[in-house]
């Protein structure tokens, strides 16, 4: 029988890690939606890329404007009633599609949008990751961020069919899946507020993270935790390198990730490789690789130190953004699909990282890391060097992002090396 320290989670924590696990999907379904929703809005608003790109924007504005608040009101108020108000914001603001008329009323309801999934991944991140042994925290939440993935390519499957359908001659009405949605999302948040959801309390800095060893993680009747928290444990988690590094490069791969996926339709079409129903189906394949991509590596980061596979994973993600620039053709389409395999595992492995030893300042650092998804504005600038040169050079955006997280495993992976020794 394995040992506490390699089982992925325990038992106690088996219910909590499914229940939190249901959220991810949730998000991934309504961020991915945007992907389809910039080319819906260009066609039927007659705006540019550009223009379209506002509406990543003020999603992500959101999550800029609400990580911290998010993190405070969780530290004090616990993470069920965190996950309780993000999926009230989150359902109240797809419900607002329904009366919306304009652009600028699909934007507010987008930014509502956006501070409710703040709530949830503030909170459902860093919960993830306690839920174990802190060696595979990594590979716990790579598993939870797959359930992410499925709802991503679900979204753009099931939402770029029913927007792209009828071709050029019509689309489908933007309201009637929000609507769906929000519906879902309000009685989701029901269930959540009569379950139970114990609170894990992280233990100090260097510990690791073992529930039921003294000092470290385990289930606590508190709602809060203890030591520095609110704005001094803002300030004290900003004072470590580490985690300002995991900071910035998880901000890199935001920029990354969200503009090309927010790109890719624009793209394949503004090439004339395919429609508008195509690229979204191609996208959802995409998606899928995504999604496999995730699951492939929760299983390997058992045995391969997360600081090597992410290493890894950056190298790809530089070659075939390299590969993609050199507008190559059918090899440019693959590089780029196959982009989505190497980028996977980057989001949960570099959250895992840089909360990781950070103990009470675990709700501090995780509401900062949640304003990093404002690196989707990245895809306004995609928009505008799309809009005024070539499909190609766009991706010189992301290719930025991927060096950055390149440089962040290159450290990480060294200093890795040297405590092995």
């Amino acid at each position: 029988m394995k040992s506490n320290r390699t089982r992925l989670t325990d038992r106690q924590y088996v219910v909590p890690f499914v229940l939190i696990t249901t959220l991810f999907f949730l998000w991934g379904f309504a961020r991915a939606i945007l992907d389809v929703l910039n080319k819906h809005f260009q066609d039927e608003l007659h705006i540019s890329i550009a223009q379209s790109s506002l509406i990543q924007v003020t999603t992500y504005l959101g999550y800029f404007l609400m990580a911290i608040p998010a993190g405070l009101f969780i530290t004090r108020y616990g993470y069920r009633r965190g996950v309780v108000f993000g999926l009230t914001l989150f359902g109240l603001g797809a419900l607002a599609f329904i009366p919306a008329v304009s652009f600028a009323a699909f934007l507010g309801a987008l930014f509502v949008i956006g501070c409710g999934l703040t709530f949830l991944e503030t909170a459902a991140n860093p919960y993830v990751t306690e839920l174990g042994a802190r060696e595979t925290a990594s590979s716990r939440l790579n598993l939870s961020q797959t359930f992410n993935g499925m709802g991503c390519f679900m979204a753009t499957l099931l939402v770029g069919q029913f927007l792209f359908s009828g071709g050029n001659e019509g689309s489908g009405d933007v309201a009637v899946p929000y609507g769906i949605m929000g519906a879902l999302v309000l009685i989701i948040a029901v269930v959540f507020s009569r379950v139970n959801l114990p609170e894990v309390e992280p233990g100090k800095p260097g510990d690791s993270g073992k529930p039921g060893d003294s000092g470290n993680s385990g289930l606590s009747g508190k709602t809060g935790l203890s030591g520095q928290s609110g704005f001094s444990g803002l300030g004290a988690v900003l004072h470590n390198r580490w985690f300002v590094f995991g900071l910035l490069a998880l901000l890199a791969y935001e920029v990354a990730e969200i503009s090309i996926n927010s790109y890719f339709v624009n793209f394949v079409t503004g090439t004339g490789w395919m429609d508008k129903l195509s690229a979204s189906r191609v996208v959802s394949l995409a998606l899928v690789i995504f999604m496999v991509g995730r699951f492939i590596g929760s299983w390997v980061m058992r045995t391969v130190r997360a600081e090597r596979m992410l290493l890894y994973c950056a190298i790809g993600t530089v070659a075939c953004m390299l590969l993609t620039m050199l507008n190559l053709g059918i090899v440019s389409l693959v590089a780029l699909i196959l982009n989505y395999l190497f980028e996977a595992i980057m989001f949960p492995t570099i959250f895992s990282l840089a909360v990781r030893d950070l103990g009470p300042l675990t709700k501090s650092a995780s509401s900062l890391l949640m304003m990093t998804p404002i690196g989707g504005c990245g895809f306004f600038l995609m928009g505008y060097m799309a809009d005024h040169t070539n499909p190609f050079l766009p991706f010189i955006i992301p290719l930025i992002g991927f060096v950055v997280v390149l440089a962040y495993a290159t450290m990480q992976a060294k200093t890795d090396n040297t405590k092995q020794q």
